[in-house]
């Protein structure tokens, strides 16, 4: 990824991430990330995209705008 994510860009994914939402990682490339598949709830999303997430697992590791996916679920 090349530089920052634009503001409307970012105002995005906080809409269709908002708090308390439900995801699932689907492609996280970090040595501590939990394995894919793992789901969470979002807590918050960051000025550059990056998207928080509290894994059902305990981990917290964001999922960074350009690097890494999640998809939104309903359960």
């Amino acid at each position: 990824m090349k530089g920052f994510p634009s503001r409307e860009l970012v105002e995005s994914i906080r809409s269709r991430y908002p708090k308390g939402c439900r995801v699932e990682l689907t492609q996280m490339d970090d040595v501590q990330a939990p394995p894919i598949g793992t789901k969470g709830a979002v807590e918050w999303v960051d000025d550059v995209g990056t998207i928080f997430v509290r894994w059902d697992n305990g981990s917290g590791l964001g999922v960074a705008y350009g690097q890494d996916h999640c998809r939104r679920i309903q359960e």
